[in-house]
């Protein structure tokens, strides 16, 4: 596994210019409250370049006259290993994680120092700034502290991120492994809710229910925190509360998706929480369910990101228009953008170790970036009408429809990786009321 880590490293200094340090901070643990701590994560880039896991540890990528990997952690303490886990230490960065050399964490600066007196370049990775008020002085050392008549250093330092995260799009085999395990753990997930939703049921029990299923395909942790909105809840779009009884007659709109080894999956259903639609719910459903449909159909290597997003407009408008729920022709709703009342957002993201993953949307003369083999997204349109809609027919205030699939481009086309997520009205109604 070490070689992953090392042949990105390799890559990735292959593109730097000579005389050129990167550095990568990695997080710290946050206190929770008082001596307890929250759980650590690490942040996703340190991770993708180290495969390390430990907090408050830094990686250092030099190419000079050669290249070397540095890692700086925390040495060896067994006072505290008894307490809290065991530590890498300075053998281990080397022995375990591919490092040229380890450092303890406390000599940074000291070792840091007389590298960046020697280089013109200084990538940065530092997502908390961490290093914020350091790295310009660090950057200006030599010429600060040189004798008057010595050749000054004159250093950029410019953020590593543009380089990196362009790489982070393309998904590798094992990586695209990771994504499936967790997809399909987080299906086993959404059909658990689905089969366990009822009216009486509280949006925290199928919170719950979902972690618990996906803890049993190999998860440790949610991607994100789960979305159990019910009812006008789901019009929300980052509902977080869980906390509302469901009430019958009304839609639920789950957004869940497990982080397996780092790496997310994202997906979203809507359904009856007596498990029948009623025509008005079914009406707004097949809408979503067709604007998504047509734009997964869209996806193929050479495609342009944004036609996602337009093909799944197009589709809602239409419907919108057809339901009376917007006036105009389609060309003016097209143009005035009056959809957005009720679609409100965009319609996916790329898909990784972050659930909303690096990398641009745009190449570098600005226009939409091209789909290529081994991108991995989402694709989610969403119709909401909220309760106080007023001026739309009563029927349909207080539903959101949000379905969500994870899509991986293949050389030939496309793969809908959650797909076994019941889908079709007559799915999700078999799925909750069994004949």
């Amino acid at each position: 596994m070490s070689d992953i880590y090392q042949q990105r490293r390799q890559a990735l200094l292959a593109e730097l210019p000579e005389n050129s340090v990167a550095i990568i901070a990695g997080y710290q643990q946050k206190v929770r409250s008082k001596n307890i701590k929250y759980h650590f994560r690490q942040d996703n880039d340190f991770l993708y370049l180290t495969g390390f896991e430990e907090p408050d540890a830094v990686a250092v990528l030099v190419k000079h006259d050669s290249c070397k990997y540095l890692l700086f952690c925390r040495p060896k303490d067994i006072a505290q290993e008894v307490s809290f886990g065991e530590r890498a230490g300075t053998q281990g960065a080397v022995s375990i994680y591919g490092a040229d050399k380890g450092y303890n964490i406390a000599d940074l600066e000291g070792t840091l120092l007389p590298l960046l007196n020697k280089t013109k370049n200084i990538y940065i990775n530092d997502e908390l700034g961490r290093f914020a008020a350091q790295i310009v002085n660090w950057a200006n050392h030599q010429r600060h502290h040189c004798s008057f008549d010595t050749p000054k250093q004159f250093t950029s330092i410019k953020p590593l991120a543009e380089l990196l995260h362009q790489k982070r799009v393309i998904k590798d085999e094992n990586e695209i492994k990771k994504i499936r395990k967790a997809v399909k753990a987080s299906v086993a997930g959404h059909i658990a809710v689905m089969r366990a939703c009822k009216p009486g049921v509280n949006e925290r029990e199928l919170s719950s229910l979902f972690d618990f299923t996906i803890s049993k395909g190999g998860c440790n942790d949610v991607a994100y925190p789960n979305i159990v909105a019910g009812g006008n809840n789901a019009c929300c779009l980052h509902y977080e509360q869980n906390c509302c009884e469901l009430v019958d007659g009304q839609m639920l709109l789950i957004d869940a998706g497990g982080e397996y080894e780092h790496y997310a999956a994202d997906i979203t259903r809507s359904y009856p929480v007596n498990g029948r639609f009623t025509t008005e719910q079914k009406v707004i459903y097949q809408l979503v369910l067709s604007a998504l449909d047509q734009a997964i159909a869209k996806v193929k290597p050479g495609a342009s990101w944004n036609v996602l997003y337009e093909t799944c407009m197009q589709v809602m408008a239409q419907g919108l228009k057809e339901l009376g729920l917007l006036t105009g022709s389609i060309e003016e709703i097209m143009a005035t953008e009056s959809y957005k009342r009720f679609t409100v957002h965009k319609t996916g993201h790329w898909l990784g170790m972050d659930v909303h993953d690096v990398g641009p949307y745009h190449d570098q003369q600005g226009h939409w970036r091209q789909l290529e083999a081994g991108m991995v997204f989402t694709i989610e349109p969403g119709i909401y009408i909220p309760l106080n809609a007023e001026d739309v027919p009563e029927a349909y205030r207080g539903i959101g429809v949000r379905i969500e699939d994870d899509i991986l481009v293949t050389v030939s086309g496309f793969e809908n990786l959650s797909a076994e997520v019941p889908r079709t009205v007559q799915q999700i109604e078999q799925l909750m009321m069994p004949v």
